[in-house]
């Protein structure tokens, strides 16, 4: 028996091993025996080859408990819980009593798919049996309570264990973790110290994960003394969990300590959270370099590697790394799949808008699209004003029945809040409600866009009231509707209910007050908001907030005072700032600050359509024909085009897309027949008056 059971476990991956050792057997007479049986059928299990490891077990002619655990376990392990379900009940209907390996097998599967239905039924049938006491079936409730985020009920089960092994301890001490409570991670961490149970990889590794702020550099500091202390600085889990540990308390030094002392125990999770740690304090350089040291050393990089990387290329990267990281996946073939796509996505779609041709194209040829990938489609065309390809993707995914996520909804009601749509907003809003999305925070916040921009505002009113108040994005949404409406004194009395409400405000909120103050003109409490922002709230100004300052005093005429504002700035003002200055010298008429401001903007974005705009209209208003000659000549040589304004209306729940120099539309005849014959009724009415 032993020669033949050792030529089972030496069979490895290989089916034709495994299938002339079962002829051997069948040709001894020895695959009667069940003790046999279930080694050839454990070699099946192991191998994964379930197929042929049920059409075995059918042969057998005397099972035992062994053989039926030997097959739940297999299909726990390969993933499917539904065949270990079924597996299980058959056993019961044979008449085949549970023990404690068939509660664990069961129990693994039922918490790795979070099935906590069919572990409450485990759990009965356990204590029915007798079997709560057991430290295996004990460990194993415990842990799928854990994981399916009954922490209460797991530690309920940990006090009723008779002998707690260090896997119990470890177990609950994870759950704890997997809910955020470092209080009784650590409790407990102390208690099992106390007790005299063995500290191993699997009671350090999750408690590291709870070290992500640099106020607890230090304890993480007397935390990995422990470790070492306890002979598992060496263990790999351990050291992946203590690069990730020191790197969200802010030091990447020690990170690259621990990475650089164990190089004989580095596996691909290492460079993983070295890399990771990296990019994360913007050490973009160290974790490229990192990126091709790990490919000397043998890694191969994993999806998470080129996701990691190609998720911190933006703007001027993108020509650079990022393009780069898109021809090597492609070189090593693994651009199609689904996660390197959808990165690769994001980043294009997450510049300024130039590359969402690329977007399209990788989107387009992704096979296997989950959400992610319609959401960042979806995302990066609605962030790029886009909003009519936005709202033929929503009808393509409500075709193929694609589930919406808060994501998704929120997409389509921003575009359908920039072409001002509103009965479509209308029919996605009873979606939303449908799908119970309409209470998330962002899908209330453009609702409130969506219908304040259509000229609703008493029905974005309604969703604000209807919506969670304890956050400050639908807030910020509502004073910015009433804002945009001229009612500003309406967002201002907002402003003060959010504040009695204590609810948490951020730099937005004084976005939006800066706003409503420049919309009606109240330039002295504007200010004054500017100046206590930080003394009375704790927020510090922002370049947007001395922006909106600067917008508030040139609608006053006060444009000497915005000129100081701009000089007090306690930092370099960017080009919103000195836009939004031009914008104020245009509407004073201050032609010479004007030039000055303009002529710094055309160094900086020599591209920007909107400063020759701006520029032409103030120069066209003194009648300095040769500058504007000189602004378009310029704008000539550069290939500088001013980007038409679009208009779009919807009739019959169709959407109309118009712009100043399109005659594309199809009805565009019959439109200018009716333009032309309202402009004569005018004239006429005109001559009569």
């Amino acid at each position: 028996m032993w020669p033949l059971r050792i030529t089972i476990m030496n069979c490895g991956s290989a089916l034709s091993a495994l299938e002339s050792t079962h002829c051997q057997i069948i040709k001894l007479g020895t695959i009667w025996d069940t003790y046999t049986a279930n080694n050839l059928l454990g070699g099946y299990v192991n191998n994964q080859h379930l197929q042929i490891a049920h059409k075995l077990f059918d042969e057998i002619p005397q099972r035992d408990v062994i053989s039926w655990n030997t097959l739940i376990s297999g299909h726990v392990n390969y993933g499917v819980i539904e065949n270990a379900w079924a597996v299980l009940t058959r056993m019961k209907h044979c008449g085949f009593c549970f023990d404690g390996y068939t509660f664990g097998s069961i129990l693994k599967g039922v918490g790795s798919n979070y099935c906590l239905f069919a572990g409450l039924q485990v759990h009965t049938c356990i204590v029915k049996i007798g079997y709560e006491q057991d430290v295996y079936s004990g460990s194993a409730l415990l842990d799928m309570y854990a994981k399916c985020g009954r922490v209460v009920d797991a530690h309920r089960c940990f006090d009723c264990m008779r002998d707690c092994n260090s896997v119990s301890w470890n177990a609950l001490i994870a759950g704890y973790v997997e809910t955020g409570d470092c209080f009784n991670s650590f409790w407990l961490f102390k208690s099992m110290h106390r007790e005299g149970v063995r500290l191993d990889d699997g009671t350090f590794s999750p408690l590291l994960t709870l070290f992500d702020n640099p106020d607890l550099y230090k304890l993480l500091m007397q935390f990995h003394c422990m470790i070492i202390k306890h002979g598992q600085s060496s263990d790999s889990s351990v050291i992946n969990a203590t690069i990730s540990g020191y790197s969200g308390c802010g030091s990447i030094n020690d990170a690259k300590s621990v990475f650089d002392g164990a190089s004989g125990e580095r596996d691909i999770v290492s460079w993983n959270a070295m890399l990771a740690g990296c990019l994360e304090h913007d050490k973009r350089a160290l974790a490229f370099n990192l990126f091709s040291e790990m490919q000397i050393m043998g890694f191969e990089p994993d999806t998470y590697t080129y996701t990691s990387l190609i998720s911190s290329c933006f703007d001027e990267e993108i020509t650079n790394q990022g393009q780069s990281l898109h021809a090597l996946v492609i070189k090593r073939g693994v651009e199609h799949f689904t996660p390197i796509s959808n990165s690769l996505m994001a980043m294009y779609g997450g510049s300024n808008g130039i590359y969402m041709e690329y977007t399209i194209r990788i989107f387009d040829k992704i096979k296997f699209k989950d959400h992610v990938s319609w959401n960042s489609m979806l995302t990066g065309l609605s962030q790029h004003g886009f909003s009519e390809n936005v709202l033929k993707l929503f009808q393509i995914m409500q075709s193929r029945n694609v589930g919406m996520d808060y994501y998704a909804f929120s997409a389509v009601l921003k575009s359908c809040a920039d072409v001002a749509a509103l009965q479509l907003g209308q029919q996605v809003h009873a979606l939303a409600l449908r799908s119970g999305f309409e209470s998330n925070e962002f899908v209330t916040s453009n609702l409130i866009v969506m219908y304040s921009k259509s000229g609703t505002i008493e029905d974005a009113r309604r969703s604000f009231e209807t919506s969670y108040k304890q956050n400050s994005v639908t807030w910020n949404s509502i004073m910015f509707a009433y804002a945009q409406h001229g009612q500003g004194h309406v967002a201002l009395d907002l402003f003060s209910q959010m504040e009695e409400s204590k609810a948490k405000m951020d730099h937005i909120t004084f976005v939006a007050v800066l706003t409503a103050c420049s919309h009606i003109g109240l330039v002295e409490k504007g200010y004054t908001f500017l100046q206590i922002m930080e003394s009375s709230y704790g927020i510090s100004p922002r370049m947007e907030h001395y922006a909106c300052v600067i917008d508030l005093l040139g609608r006053a005429g006060l444009l000497k005072e915005a000129q100081n504002v701009v000089k007090s700035m306690p930092f370099q003002p960017n080009v919103m700032v000195w836009k939004t200055l031009l914008g104020a010298c245009r509407l004073c008429g201050d032609v010479e600050l004007a030039t000055h401001v303009g002529n710094l903007l055309l160094e900086s974005q020599p591209y920007e359509h909107c400063t020759y705009v701006l520029l032409c209209e103030l120069y066209g208003h003194f009648k300095w024909w040769d500058k504007i000659a000189v602004l378009r000549r310029t704008m000539k040589e550069k290939g500088v085009k001013k980007v038409p304004g679009w208009s779009w209306i919807e009739v019959g729940n169709q959407m109309h897309a118009f712009n100043a120099a399109s005659h594309s539309h199809t009805q565009n005849h019959e439109i200018n027949q009716m333009l032309r014959t309202l402009t004569d009724n005018t004239a006429g009415l005109e001559k009569v008056l």
